[in-house]
C-alpha cells in the first residue's frame, strides 16, 4: 500500500499535487511519504506481534537525513554498513545504541568509530573480521558485542546481483563452519557473542526462502543459545515491493482482487509464516528491511525534453538520467512511468523512454506505452524510494538531484539540488598546471 494516487487527473503525493513540486523545486525530484513509510513501519513491526521484535532500518536502501529521523521518531534503530552512514545516523540525532553495523569490508577505523560510539553489536562476516575486532576493542580496553552473519546457502530466487545467501556470494561464513567460528571467537578476549545474523537477498516475493533459511539457522541459534548465551537472531530484510501495477497496488481492492498465489508477500503472510519457528526460540529477534520501508514511499518526479519520432521507433527524452536513477541500467529493473497529468483523450504512445546521458545503457524502459506527451510536461517513476538518490552519482557533471518530504497537504524540500560550486567544491587546479 502507498500514498500515491490520482485526484481527478492530477497525480498526488497524500495531499500534495505533484505538479506543484515539479514547478516550484523544478526536476529531477524524489519526493517521498512520510505517511507510507510510517505504514510499511508499523506493518513490519507489527508482524510479529507478541515476540521481542527490534526494526533495525537498513539504510543503504535510503539515507536522508530526514528519513532517518522520521524512522528514529518512530521507534527504529539503524542496520549501517559503513562509517558514514553511522555518521549519517548521528546527524540525524539519533543514537545508535540499539543499532548494528555489517558489511564484509569494516575498516579498522571504522570498527573504532562504531565501538566509540556505542554501537549494540558488529556483525562479521569472516574469521579475519573477527580477529580485527578483537584487536581494535583491545586497543581500546573494552568488549565489543559481536554476532556472525552465517550464509544458509538459500536461494533466494531474485535478481543475481541482489542475491546474497548463497554459497558462491561473498557474504557471511557458510552454515556448517559456523559453529566453528563461534567456538573460535569466543577464545578472543575483547569479543563478546552477542547474537547470530542472517540475510538471503533482496526483492524477495514469496515467504518460501525466509522460511528455508529460518529452517536451517534455528537449530544453529538454540546451539548458540545453550553454548555461549547468544540473545538475539537477526532475519535480516529482504521483504520485495511492488514494482509492476505499482499504482493501482496502493488501494486495497487491487490486492483483494489478486488470487492469492499471486499476491506479492506481506508483512502479514512474512510474520504468521515466521512466528512458528521463532517463537521457541527465545530469542530477541532483529529485523532489517531497507526496500520494503521506502520503496513504494518515493517517486522520482521528471520532465519531458522532446517526443522525438525516429524511423520505426519513437524517444520520449526526459531530463533525468541513469545518474539519477541507475536501477533500470544497473538491473534492467522495471519502473512504472505515469504523467502528472492525465488526459484519457490522448492517443497511446509507443517509445523508448530515454535520459540525456551519452550512453546508450540511458534508457529507463523499452516499447512502453503512454499517454502521448509533450516538452514541458511531467512524469513520476514509482517505486522509486529505494536505490534512488542514494545511488545517484555525477555522470557527465550533473548535479544530485533535489528530495521533498511530504505528510498530509505540506511538503519541504529535505535536500536541496545540487549546484555546480558544490560539485567542483573540493577539486583543485595544480599550481603547475596554472
Amino acid at each position: 500500500m502507498h500514498r500515491f494516487h490520482y485526484v481527478g487527473n492530477s497525480l498526488h503525493c497524500e495531499s500534495v499535487e505533484l505538479a506543484a513540486v515539479a514547478r516550484l523545486y523544478g526536476t529531477p525530484t524524489y519526493v517521498y511519504s512520510a505517511a507510507t513509510v510510517e505504514d510499511n513501519y508499523r506493518r513490519l513491526a507489527g508482524s510479529l506481534d507478541g515476540l521481542d521484535v527490534q526494526v533495525c532500518y537498513a539504510m543503504k536502501a535510503n539515507s536522508s537525513l530526514a528519513l532517518l529521523r522520521l524512522f528514529a521518531n518512530l521507534g527504529a534503530a539503524f542496520d549501517v554498513v559503513s562509517g558514514g552512514e553511522l555518521r549519517r545516523v548521528l546527524a540525524a540525532g539519533a543514537k545508535v545504541n540499539r543499532s548494528v553495523f555489517a558489511g564484509v569490508g569494516k575498516t579498522e577505523a571504522e570498527i573504532r568509530f562504531a565501538l566509540e560510539s556505542g554501537i549494540f553489536a558488529l556483525h562479521a562476516e569472516s574469521e579475519p573480521e573477527l580477529a580485527r575486532i578483537n584487536h581494535v576493542a583491545g586497543q581500546l580496553g573494552r568488549k565489543a558485542a559481536v554476532g556472525i552473519r552465517v550464509n544458509p546457502d538459500v536461494d533466494a530466487r531474485t535478481h543475481a546481483k541482489i542475491t546474497t545467501g548463497k554459497s558462491e556470494n561473498k557474504f557471511g561464513i557458510p552454515l556448517k563452519f559456523a559453529a566453528a567460528a563461534y567456538a573460535a571467537a569466543a577464545k578472543l578476549p575483547h569479543l563478546e557473542l552477542k547474537g547470530v545474523q542472517m540475510h538471503i537477498g533482496s526483492q524477495l516475493t514469496e515467504v518460501g526462502p525466509f522460511v528455508e533459511a529460518v529452517e536451517k539457522i534455528a537449530p544453529l541459534a538454540r546451539q548458540l543459545q545453550r553454548d555461549f548465551g547468544i540473545t538475539y537472531f537477526s532475519l535480516g530484510g529482504g521483504i520485495g515491493v511492488v514494482y509492476q501495477d505499482a499504482l493501482a497496488s496502493g488501494a486495497a481492492a487491487w490486492w483483494d482482487a489478486l488470487p492469492a498465489d499471486r499476491r506479492p508477500i506481506t508483512p502479514e503472510a512474512y510474520g504468521a509464516a515466521l512466528k512458528p519457528l521463532l517463537q521457541p526460540l527465545g530469542l530477541k529477534l532483529l529485523l532489517e528491511p531497507g526496500r520494503f520501508m521506502v520503496g513504494n514511499a518515493g517517486v522520482l518526479l521528471s520532465r519531458v525534453e522532446y517526443l522525438k519520432r525516429g524511423q520505426g521507433k519513437n524517444f520520449l527524452i526526459l531530463d533525468a538520467a541513469m545518474n539519477d536513477l541507475v536501477r533500470p541500467a544497473m538491473y534492467d529493473a522495471y519502473h512504472e512511468i505515469v504523467p502528472l497529468q492525465r488526459d484519457t483523450s490522448r492517443r497511446a504512445l509507443m517509445a523508448d523512454i530515454v535520459g540525456p546521458i551519452c550512453e546508450s545503457g540511458d534508457c529507463f524502459a523499452t516499447d512502453r506505452t503512454v499517454q502521448e506527451l509533450g516538452e514541458g510536461e511531467y512524469v513520476a517513476f514509482l517505486s522509486a524510494g529505494a536505490y534512488g538518490h542514494v545511488m545517484a552519482g555525477r555522470y557527465n557533471s550533473r548535479p544530485m538531484p533535489a528530495e521533498v518530504l511530504v505528510r498530509g497537504s505540506s511538503f519541504e524540500l529535505v535536500n536541496a539540488r545540487e549546484s555546480f560550486e558544490q560539485m567542483v567544491a573540493g577539486e583543485r587546479v595544480p599550481a603547475w598546471l596554472k
